[in-house]
């Protein structure tokens, strides 16, 4: 059994193609730059090393196109029928009021997707966009949709809530919904493993460290909060996201500036601020931040700082709220392949039981590992995620619910 994964981005399409008897991924890469004169499609199998190549994609179909013809190709492809294909999972970065599960692509399911459109404009036309265009390249295949947002949505009506006039969560559906929810059911999953519990009884902060960040509170396998919120600007500070700010600050900029469109300041909070604002580093690349604060720069040493006391914080609240928790989750690019941010974040929680051991801290390693101390009360892991997995076990779910 083969499941294809699609990732459709505002100017990317992401795939990869998974043997479902092993687990293994077998295929990969993205066409990026899409519309653009320099895009270009990215490849590789198991066997062929990655192959990067010029193209001319003008929208989603086309890339979708593309790639479909090139895992079918007689000499480089990983299939020989698209009936190898059992399903096509695609992942979707926010489900709204709609979905709170994985759910088989239908008229109807297009229909609500398209009702979430005002809730992530930058995302969910792209994400439809590749429905319809595996559903023409790929007939008879079924889809599922796989939502971020899906594995958060057993917050409680307190936790999920804002405190605003009903009519905006009743008519505008204005709420925390959370995000990188595939990561963190995956991690908490192996976290269950590695810990021996049950993954319903398993108590659990995950936190998800990349360019974009959450933390997430998880109550006997089940999310009861997170960071992020009605979008993914809340929470932490990020890459180049600027994280929870007093929201009086929004109207202090638009009455300084009125000439800010509201495109100009969601510009600015999602893309001009955050560790790149304050480092001065394009792009907020940690890498970059942490090499530059080794070498005395005080601008990436505030940034870095930043970014971990915010993790901190949210660490903290949520072992509070837990009353205790059976392990810590690092995951995702920060969290799984920096050592100085894992040991700032746990650093002088001691009193906590949180107790990071350097010497299994520094080394780098591909694979799930515990961190912390052999007297550490809470223990510490490091898990890489691995959502494009998630996703086909959720899209198999699925379909097996149809049968």
């Amino acid at each position: 059994m083969k499941v294809l994964v699609v990732n459709c981005g505002s100017s990317s399409v992401k795939y990869s193609l998974f043997d479902m008897q092993t687990e293994a991924k077998i295929a990969w890469g993205i066409v990026e730059c899409i519309g653009l004169e320099e895009s270009f499609y990215k490849r590789q199998t198991i066997t062929v090393p990655q192959v990067k190549s010029a193209c001319k994609v003008a929208n989603h179909f086309e890339a979708i196109q593309m790639i479909i013809t090139d895992l079918l190709d007689s000499k480089t492809g990983s299939i020989k029928d698209i009936k190898d294909i059992a399903v096509v999972g695609h992942r979707v970065v926010h489900g709204g009021y709609k979905f709170s599960k994985p759910v088989l692509v239908s008229e109807q399911v297009k229909k609500d997707l398209k009702e979430c459109y005002s809730i992530a404009p930058l995302h969910t036309p792209h994400h439809y966009a590749g429905i319809e265009a595996i559903e023409k390249m790929l007939p008879g295949i079924p889809s599922v949709l796989v939502f971020d947002t899906a594995f958060h949505q057993t917050m409680p009506d307190y936790a999920y809530r804002y405190a605003i006039p009903s009519e905006y969560y009743g008519q505008d559906h204005v709420r925390k919904y959370g995000m990188h929810g595939t990561s963190h059911k995956y991690v908490a999953q192996i976290a269950a493993k590695m810990l021996n519990k049950d993954k319903n009884e398993v108590n659990l902060v995950t936190c998800h460290l990349g360019n974009g960040s959450s933390v997430t509170a998880i109550k006997n396998g089940k999310v009861i909060d997170t960071s992020m919120g009605f979008t993914p600007l809340a929470g932490l500070v990020m890459g180049t996201r600027c994280g929870d700010i007093d929201p009086a600050v929004i109207v202090h900029i638009l009455s300084k500036y009125p000439k800010m469109t509201s495109d100009e300041l969601n510009n600015l909070l999602n893309k001009q601020s955050g560790v790149a604002a304050v480092s001065g580093i394009k792009g907020g690349d940690m890498r970059e931040v942490e090499d530059a604060m080794l070498k005395g720069d005080k601008k990436a040493e505030l940034a870095f700082n930043m970014l971990c006391y915010s993790a901190k914080k949210f660490l903290c609240a949520y072992y509070g709220i837990l009353n205790g928790v059976d392990g810590i989750v690092f995951t995702a690019g920060i969290g799984e392949n920096s050592p100085l941010t894992r040991e700032k974040v746990c650093e002088g929680l001691d009193n906590l039981g949180i107790k990071i051991d350097k010497s299994l801290n520094e080394p780098r390693s591909s694979k799930e590992r515990f961190i912390s101390t052999d007297d550490s009360k809470v223990k510490v892991m490091v898990i890489p995620t691995n959502e494009e997995l998630m996703i086909t076990k959720e899209s198999i779910d699925v379909l097996n619910e149809k049968k």
